[in-house]
């Protein structure tokens, strides 16, 4: 997918996605990375489909031949605030404008993002179609795992850890038990326990 903007003379090309819209709790965590010209890494792939240790062995491989990197994060309070749609616009806008040299294009995953000043293209299931996409969809995704790691410290109870804030039957379960902490997305509806755990029974 770059090689078409390459072709055209254009040399900073960014990938951005995120991590984090569907979890019960925590963070929105977005990723941007550039790339030299004619780059590529032998293994990367969309996030979902790689174990985790495939993606911190990657990860590595990122940090070490990215000409950038840029993390954007949002927090539950934000997210509450302005739906989990406008935080994962805004947390790409913030790992885009964390990049330097700013790019020229940025190639985004989805059909959400929005930026007034640099060029963009959304692409549909673009971390599975867009090298640089896939590569911000892992650095994304183990950024965000690795926030959720140090909440698990702070709230063992809940198994973040495990889970990473995602409607499981064991978190769902913790949440009945001994209620919401502190970074429970509110905005989701959580009181609804009953449905959720219907839809984890039917799943």
């Amino acid at each position: 997918m770059e090689q078409q903007y390459w072709s055209q003379g254009l040399t900073r090309i960014a990938g951005v996605d995120e991590a984090g819209r569907g979890p019960l709790a925590g963070p929105v965590v977005a990723a941007a990375v550039l790339f030299p010209v004619g780059h590529s890494i032998e293994g990367v792939d969309d996030s979902k489909k790689l174990t985790p240790k495939k993606r911190e062995e990657l990860l590595a491989l990122i940090e070490r031949d990215a000409v950038s990197i840029g993390i954007g994060v949002v927090d539950h309070e934000t997210i509450d605030k302005v739906n989990i749609l406008q935080a994962s616009i805004l947390a790409m806008r913030l790992a885009v404008e964390k990049l330097l040299p700013a790019p020229e294009f940025v190639l985004a995953d989805g059909n959400s993002f929005q930026h007034d000043v640099i060029r963009f293209q959304n692409l549909i299931d673009g971390d599975a179609r867009c090298f640089s996409i896939a590569a911000a969809s892992i650095v994304a995704k183990v950024t965000r795992d690795r926030f959720m790691d140090e909440y698990d410290k702070l709230y063992p109870q809940y198994g973040f850890a495990r889970h990473k804030g995602y409607c499981t039957r064991e978190h769902v379960d913790v949440i009945k038990q001994i209620g919401f902490c502190e970074i429970h997305r509110k905005s989701f509806k959580l009181a609804n326990l009953d449905q959720l755990e219907l839809e984890l029974n039917v799943t």
